[in-house]
Formats: structure tokens, sequence, C-alpha cells
């Protein structure tokens, strides 16, 4: 490895340290994808789906830490912001004109641990998706050629 030079502190000093993985980190809100426990959508944020997960997640982990995204109204984020200290969690909005992240909330640590599944997945209404398949049907015998 080269000694960093004047050209390096000038750079350093103009555009600020050098970050790993500068996309990872903008997308889950200024960590690394290794050290988040949970990432919840925006969507999932302003309909208060996982709470019972984060509450789990917040209970196992002391010193995890809450990350909430800055473009999500406040209303949204208030009763985050009541989970985690209820359970002496840290909390921080982060705020970034400059990127647009799809996630409203990340639980993450100060260390690697590598979690494989951090999404909660979005569950059809039986209801729902079988109004939509007789619809589908209904259309497909529509344009269906005739014999």
């Amino acid at each position: 490895m080269k000694k960093p030079d004047m050209e390096d502190y000038l750079q350093e000093g103009i555009y600020g340290s050098r970050q790993t993985k500068p996309g990872e980190r903008k997308q889950y809100l200024g960590t690394l994808r290794e050290r988040v426990l949970i990432a919840l959508t925006k969507g999932q944020v302003m309909q208060e789906k996982g709470q019972e997960e984060l509450v789990a997640l917040m209970k196992s982990y002391q010193d995890a830490n809450l990350l909430l995204n800055g473009d999500v109204s406040y209303r949204f984020l208030s009763p985050y912001m009541d989970l985690a200290e209820k359970h002496n969690i840290h909390h921080s909005t982060v705020s970034n004109q400059e990127t647009h992240s799809e996630f409203g909330a990340v639980l993450t640590l100060d260390y690697a641990i590598e979690k494989e599944h951090i999404r909660i997945e979005e569950q059809k209404e039986v209801g729902e998706s079988s109004e939509q398949n007789r619809w589908t049907d209904f259309f497909k015998s529509l344009f269906k050629p005739s014999k």
C-alpha cells in the first residue's frame, strides 16, 4: 500500500474520507448490509407493518441502532421512535437530499452479523388474489383464439 501524498490529503479534505461500499450505505441509510438486523420499506413503515419483528429484535439486541428515513413523514416515524425509546435503543433520522432509499426503517448493529433474511415479505390477502385471478381468467377467455 502506498503512502498518502499531498493529493490524497486534498481529496480527503474536499470530499471527506473514503467509504467502503458507498452504494450499499446509501441504500441502507448509512450502514452496510452485513450489519442490518431488519429493514422495513417506506410502505411498511407507513402501514405500521413489521413492528412485532422489530420489537423482538430490539429485545434481543440491546446494542442496536434504529435508523429512520427522513423522507418519511414524522407522523409515520413517531411510533417507531416510541418503540426505540421504550426498549432503550438509540434512534436517529437520516436525511440525505442526494440519495433516495426504499427503506423507511433499518435496525442495525455496529458490527457485522450477516443475517440472511432482513426483509419482511408482504403477504397477499387470499380473497384479493382469488378475485384478481377470476378477472384475469375472464379476460384471457375473451381473447382466446376460436377453433
